[in-house]
């Protein structure tokens, strides 16, 4: 970290960071952000961005420190927008309020921003320095910034497995592998997503909710990939209260046009792609749609099939398993058809972090695809 921030700056950024946590889950396909507001070494303004369409972090900071806010510093984690979306620019708000300083953590990619906002305010004769916190600030909000830069959601693997690997027994039985300790966190991650995701294989063996009910939070949209629709009409995604939030994903050559009537009628969505490789969904095409929609974050549950073909299209961002004290021997394997012969071609984690829940272990870390020669 840079010598020109003082202790003092590090402690206000963190409490920015802070604040902006709390918008997780909210603002979606907007970014989470937090603002302070210090004037002679006190906080005269706070505020985060609480739900998308709602002020931004550093109009409600600004709001809250008043008259307070001429020469003052404001701390952002990310750079002031300076473009009219669903609020009007955030610098010309700042510039207003006669702010002598501003400290960011990290540049907005937004091709609508990238810079903008610090050269508008330098040109105003605003003191501006950034790469505060970057790494932090960058990966408080890696699915927008993957999502405002490629229209394609960010994706992170959920897997669960024993020790050796597997997901379930041979039988492909899996309840519980994980312990209760994992189970409440993947609820967690739920709410903290736009989408969690499935394969036709885990709904068929599992009949899995998808919901969030250990923590509170919103739903997310429930994604089925189902080629051939062949998803019962008793599935708890097509028949519980949520059952509008739940989307099946079928192929294009699927005939089944009486069972997507009868869906239709329960509020669900069926979207039709393109088959891709050995008569499977086009994984790409179905990304292109949720980015269309506005989903920019998707938790990946299952199953292997799922989670290999988005490895090996490298379209998976983060990995997080659970590993528990089990050896399942002859179960089924986490990944299933990876083309991998050699430690060259290796998919590697970057960033890792380890975390012990109960007698789960958790290792999460960003996925890195080997260079291609």
């Amino acid at each position: 970290m840079s010598s020109r921030f003082s202790q003092a700056d590090q402690e206000y950024l963190k409490k920015a960071i802070a604040l902006a946590k709390l918008g997780r889950g909210f603002v979606s396909p907007n970014p989470m952000v937090g603002a302070v507001v210090v004037r002679e070494h006190e906080i005269v303004g706070t505020g985060y961005h609480r739900k998308f369409g709602g002020d931004h972090a550093e109009v409600e900071a600004l709001h809250e420190a008043g008259p307070q806010s001429r020469g003052a510093t404001l701390y952002c984690t990310l750079e002031p927008c300076s473009h009219f979306g669903k609020t009007p620019p955030c610098v010309n708000r700042v510039i207003d309020a006669g702010i002598k300083k501003v400290i960011i953590g990290s540049v907005d990619p937004n091709p609508l921003v990238n810079g903008r906002g610090i050269r508008i305010l330098r040109e105003h004769g605003i003191v501006v320095e950034t790469g505060l916190y970057e790494e932090a600030c960058r990966e408080l909000n890696e699915s927008f910034f993957k999502y405002i830069t490629t229209r394609l959601p960010f994706l992170t693997l959920k897997v669960a497995q024993s020790i050796d690997g597997k997901i379930a027994d041979r039988h492909g039985y899996s309840r519980w592998i994980s312990n209760s300790f994992a189970r409440k966190l993947t609820h967690r991650w739920r709410w903290q997503s736009d989408a969690v995701l499935v394969g036709i294989g885990t709904v068929l063996q599992d009949d899995p909710q998808l919901t969030v009910r250990h923590e509170i939070g919103p739903q997310p949209r429930r994604l089925i990939l189902d080629t051939h629709l062949r998803i019962p009409l008793s599935a708890k995604v097509l028949t519980d209260e949520h059952s509008s939030r739940t989307i099946v994903v079928i192929s294009t050559s699927c005939k089944e046009m009486e069972k997507v009537a009868l869906l239709a009628e329960r509020g669900v969505q069926v979207w039709r792609i393109a088959p891709g490789k050995n008569g499977s969904l086009n994984m790409v095409e179905v990304l292109d749609r949720l980015g269309e929609e506005g989903i920019a974050s998707v938790l990946v549950e299952g199953g292997r099939r799922v989670f290999s073909a988005l490895l090996e299209e490298k379209l998976a961002d983060r990995l997080s398993c659970f590993v528990a004290p089990i050896i399942l021997g002859e179960g089924i394997p986490a990944f299933h058809g990876l083309h991998i012969g050699s430690m060259s071609e290796a998919i590697t984690l970057e960033n890792l972090r380890w975390k012990v829940l109960g007698n789960n272990g958790l290792i999460t870390g960003r996925i890195k695809y080997p260079e291609v020669e």
